[in-house]
């Protein structure tokens, strides 16, 4: 994979430099904030080779890509300074969001550049205990003392560089808001815990805590340090700002923070987390079912950031159940994987793309592959990924097993949940549940299961072949040939895809077809079938035919930028429609005058089976003619 073309790609399918605002990763995607995402061609970048999906969440358009996300981001990153603020303030651009999207944001935005810290310290905190267990290594040697050191950093400083990250997010100075996290830990604050209740400033009672680990009283505190921050820079001239500004911030945000902030911030993550353990107690299977069956649609929509702060909190008083029931849900994933790489026999990219997935789930604990590229692909899994996942859900939540480190799910961090031979009985039973039910009921229709499962020839599939053909496929005399026929949508000049002005068709990526430069306005439907895909702005069309194969049809080159000028679809999504019947209308003209190419890809994007596409040899080609064949 080109990173640095894919980088680019990305950048200019979001709209260009100039659309966006922020950028940072996770483990798994680029988080953009975009001063539009209007102007981001979503639909090409979800076809682009190496794009699992696109995520419009929080307030942030995220390019979900996988386990190179960080080479990617190295890559636009490269002479370009987008800052790692992706505060996506939709109030700068007029978008209405309601509270609770707000602060999901503010949680994503602050975690998201701390995960592979947190996840790696982890794995660490994993590995000494297993070394510990079986005995190669002591508790008490100076080599555990130092790795151990690094393996609790991240999360024993956690107000410190949570403050970093948060005032990065709510576009205050991040280290003066670092500094304020550590002021809570530096020790001559901290050694007046010895002093116990006679602690006192400018003689107010001061109630002293231990904040390490803690995540609550630094949202508080930096949250208040944003407001604060602003208003001195209002009141204070700009000449004395560099030092005037950060000096009473810290005079006045330490003091409140040890007497006001950090005590309720405490209070408050004690009093959630206190809940949700009384709610895990009054029914740990119920619990189990609930996090454990839905966490995969939590991740989807963001929403498990919410429970990152308890989650962090638990773990620094002993442990945490709910992501110990939410590890049930990502063996189910990998499960479901699994069960397609076994059931998909004879589709050998399908197979590919399950395996691999399947392999970075279980030594990564990275599914996010697997939750675009198959579950939501595959609609007829989700039942069963609710089902697996809540059973493993229900086992750890009904023992009571608990998560000792922050670590992302996966067979290497087994050590880190307790009582431990339950939770491998959880996530086993999730894993096998879900890989037999998808073997078992399979992954698609029967339709669709029949088609690619056999060669019997179906509806809209020819049987007939050419001479031409026949040579072409040396087995075909011995072998049943399956043939689809896919006829042209325009009537026009028929050009190599490789010409085009735009490397998301040209290098090949979205799949295989032939282009038109159109010299009539009109779009037919190329395949009997039905409207899988039609874009707000009427410019690219998808169609499904009854054998599973997917064709789109992008009228001319980045003319999403019209926002639906020119373009007059007379079909909607879900219409059936049969070959040669009318789809879109649109204005050859004006379209060129505005600046566009109206050279229009015809493009294969999935098939059932592996395929071989033979395209016309007619240079000039009418609506109706045949303009690809596809053999199995």
């Amino acid at each position: 994979m080109d990173h640095k073309k894919m980088g680019d790609d990305i950048v200019r399918l979001v709209g260009g430099e100039a659309n966006i605002n922020g950028l940072v990763h996770c483990a798994t995607r680029l988080r953009f904030d975009l001063k539009d995402s209007k102007k981001a061609e979503r639909e090409t970048l979800e076809k682009h080779d190496g794009i699992i999906t696109v995520v419009e969440s929080g307030g942030q358009f995220q390019v979900v890509i996988g386990s190179n996300v960080a080479h990617v981001y190295a890559e636009i990153m490269k002479n370009r300074d987008f800052g790692g603020d992706s505060s996506s303030s939709a109030e700068s651009k007029g978008e209405k969001t309601s509270v609770l999207s707000k602060v999901f944001e503010i949680i994503s935005g602050s975690f998201s550049p701390l995960i592979p810290a947190m996840a790696g310290s982890g794995m660490l905190k994993a590995l000494l205990t297993v070394l510990t267990m079986l005995g190669w290594m002591s508790d008490t040697s100076d080599t555990y003392l130092i790795l151990s050191a690094a393996g609790n950093a991240v999360f024993y400083f956690l107000p410190i560089f949570l403050g970093i990250t948060l005032g990065m997010k709510l576009k205050a100075n991040p280290y003066v808001a670092g500094v304020i996290g550590a002021a809570l830990m530096e020790p001559n604050f901290t050694g007046l815990m010895d002093k116990g209740s006679d602690v006192s400033f400018l003689g107010i009672p001061v109630v002293m805590m231990n904040y390490s680990a803690s995540v609550f009283p630094i949202f508080i505190s930096i949250s208040i340090y944003a407001v604060l921050d602003k208003l001195l820079k209002k009141i204070i001239l700009k000449d004395l700002q560099l030092f005037l500004v950060p000096m009473i911030a810290l005079m006045i945000m330490v003091p409140l923070s040890a007497m006001a902030f950090g005590p309720f911030g405490t209070t408050v993550g004690d009093w959630i987390s206190s809940g949700v353990t009384w709610l895990i107690g009054v029914s740990g299977i119920l619990s189990g079912i609930v996090l454990g069956g839905f966490m995969t649609f939590m991740v989807v929509f963001g929403l498990h950031w919410g429970f990152t702060p308890i989650t962090i909190q638990n773990i620094g008083v002993g442990g945490d159940p709910i992501e110990a029931m939410a590890a049930a849900a990502v063996f189910a994933q990998i499960g479901v994987a699994c069960g397609i790489f076994l059931k998909a026999k004879k589709n050998k990219t399908l197979r590919t793309l399950a395996g691999s997935t399947s392999l970075t789930g279980l030594l990564a604990g990275v599914t996010e592959p697997i939750v675009y590229g198959l579950i939501l692909r595959y609609k007829r899994v989700i039942p069963i990924v609710v089902i697996a996942g809540a059973i493993g859900g229900a086992i750890n939540g009904h023992f009571g097993v608990k998560m000792t480190a922050y670590v992302f799910h996966n067979i290497f961090a087994i050590p880190v949940y307790t009582p431990t031979v339950v939770y491998v009985i959880a996530i086993a039973c999730s894993f096998a549940v879900a890989a037999v039910l998808t073997v078992m009921f399979g992954y698609e229709s029967k339709t669709k299961d029949t088609t690619s499962e056999t060669n019997e020839p179906v509806s809209n599939t020819s049987t007939e072949s050419t001479p031409e053909e026949l040579s072409v496929l040396p087995e075909a005399k011995t072998t049943e040939i399956k043939k689809e026929q896919i006829y042209s949508p325009l009537t026009g000049k028929a050009v190599a895809l490789s010409t085009i002005n735009d490397p998301a068709f040209s290098t090949g990526a979205m799949g295989k077809g032939l282009a038109i430069v159109p010299e009539i306005g009109e779009v037919v439907a190329p395949v009997d079938g039905v409207i899988t895909s039609l874009f707000p702005t009427g410019h690219a069309i998808g169609l499904t035919t009854n054998t599973g194969t997917e064709i789109l049809i992008h009228i001319g080159i980045n003319t999403v930028a019209l926002k639906g000028k020119h373009f007059n679809p007379v079909v909607q999504e879900g219409d059936i429609v049969r070959q040669g019947d009318l789809l879109i209308q649109f204005d050859i003209d004006k379209i060129k005058e505005a600046g566009y190419e109206t050279v229009t890809p015809v493009i294969v994007t999935l098939t059932q089976q592996e395929v071989d596409v033979f395209e016309t040899n007619q240079e000039q080609v009418q609506k109706n003619d045949v303009l690809l064949t596809l053999v199995v």
